[in-house]
């Protein structure tokens, strides 16, 4: 029974990343159509990107949810997606999902019991996020 619920545990913590990754796809498409002026040369392939990105993301976590013998959730997670075209709007909520993102993914990791293939899967995962806090940093610093 120990071990049902633990799956349980890690099912419910890959649906919620799922949702999360399901909305950064569907925020970065919409800031790719929207972004407007002379930033549009660098941040609509940076979010093209990203979109991209986050659909690999939400293919590792749905395959790791299937192993697990869970249901992958097929809806994103609520939190609104701001419609903007202000460069500077859309970079600072592309900044709260990826450190939602790179957070939700850390603590994933620390919940003891994972299999040395899912807590690979998760910690390169965890590792993209990080490296796109750092990204819209530099972004924002300039």
């Amino acid at each position: 029974m120990a071990a049902e619920n633990h799956s349980a545990v890690l099912i419910d913590r890959l649906n919620d990343a799922l949702g999360w990754e399901i909305r950064a796809q569907l925020m970065y498409a919409h800031y790719a159509a929207y972004v407007k002026g002379i930033y549009r040369l660098h941040l609509k392939p940076y979010f093209e990107g990203e979109t991209t990105e986050s659909v690999g993301h939400a293919t590792v976590v749905r395959d790791q949810i299937t192993k697990l013998g869970g249901v992958a959730r097929t809806n994103r997670d609520e939190t609104e997606i701001l419609h903007t075209t202000d460069y500077r709007v859309m970079l600072t909520e592309a900044m709260k999902t990826e450190s939602h993102a790179a957070e939700s993914y850390k603590k994933f990791l620390e919940l003891p019991g994972i299999d040395s293939e899912l807590s690979d899967a998760i910690e390169q995962i965890y590792f993209q996020e990080e490296r796109s806090v750092e990204e819209l940093k530099q972004l924002m610093d300039s």
